[in-house]
């Protein structure tokens, strides 16, 4: 597979909207991880919900992916929760992404907490899976911790284990918006390694960078590894609405972006779907690739699946 090929996705349509009988999903199903039950055709889908105080948590819906419509089961509470009052993500846990390690599952997610001239300000977290399945955290601080170069806020995040070595892709926030006339932020996809998943080690290299003066947001990767060793990213980009772009990679750092081969955008009509399009993560089935993501406004109107064809 090369990178002058082009990708057609086929929509298979919403799963799931939010539900307002359901606290932790009352307003939004925003980004979103889809997780395989053992090797059956079974997913557990890991979703970012708001509540009605607009607070993010993280709750699960399982479905059969041969009839994604039809829900197998849905969590009536988060089943990973804010944090402690003063700690990174007291206000919010969000962006889940899940890899199996052993007979353990890593929770990689997004903490929000408030600040004052800012409206907010983002942190890395993880989370380990226990016998019990809960989720614990592995700290009450981010795992990431701010550095030099990544001295704001760090966003949601990509994490393969390739061999021997972890990877990760990862949003990194530039900049603020100073006055009215700038963008509010400006933010990229930087790459870090790890021998064990939790001590990582920035390159501090920019994998997918701003490309002209009306982009201001690059985030949400999502990597697919072939079996010939070659990358493959999809990822959220944003001038006046969000769109899914696409970059392809021989190392997994230095990418070449080709958004007009995405293979996917919004649909031409009103739908939940019809403006925006963004916060993909792509997983495999029987040798098959799908793709879950959001529609208009960050996920207020529902999570869809789409299928490469």
């Amino acid at each position: 597979m090369s990178n002058q090929m082009s990708f057609t996705w086929q929509k298979l349509g919403r799963i799931i909207a939010p539900t307002p009988t359901i606290p932790w999903m009352s307003h939004f199903t925003g980004p979103s991880h889809a997780l395989q039950v053992g090797n059956s055709a079974l997913f557990d889908i890991y979703i970012t919900g708001r509540n009605a105080r607009n607070q993010s948590k993280i709750g699960k819906i399982r479905i059969n992916i041969n009839e994604p419509q039809k829900i197998l089961d849905i969590s009536q509470q988060p089943v990973f929760d804010l944090g402690e009052l003063g700690t990174f993500d007291e206000n919010g846990v969000s962006y889940p992404y899940l890899v199996k390690h052993l007979q353990q599952i890593y929770l990689y997610y997004i903490g929000w907490m408030p600040t004052v001239l800012t409206p907010f300000n983002l942190q890395m977290g993880l989370s380990i899976q226990q016998n019990d399945g809960t989720f614990k955290r592995y700290s009450k601080a981010p795992i990431m911790p701010r550095s030099d170069a990544d001295y704001l806020s760090l966003g949601s995040c990509c994490v393969l284990k390739d061999g021997s070595e972890w990877k990760m892709w990862y949003t990194s926030f530039l900049k603020w918006g100073k006055t009215p006339q700038d963008h509010k932020h400006d933010y990229v996809i930087k790459y870090a390694t790890s021998a064990d998943g939790i001590n990582w080690k920035r390159s501090q290299h920019i994998c997918i960078n701003i490309e002209n003066a009306s982009e201001y947001a690059i985030c949400k990767p999502s990597v697919w590894k072939t079996a010939h060793n070659s990358y493959h990213m999809w990822y959220t980009y944003r001038g006046e609405q969000y769109r899914l772009g696409y970059a392809y990679s021989t190392d997994g750092i230095n990418w070449q972006r080709n958004d007009a081969i995405a293979g996917i955008s919004p649909s031409n009509d009103n739908s939940w779907d019809g403006k925006a399009i963004c916060y993909c993560q792509t997983f495999t089935y029987q040798n098959k690739l799908y793709m879950i993501y959001n529609g208009n406004e960050y996920g207020k109107t529902g999570l869809g699946l789409a299928i490469l064809l």
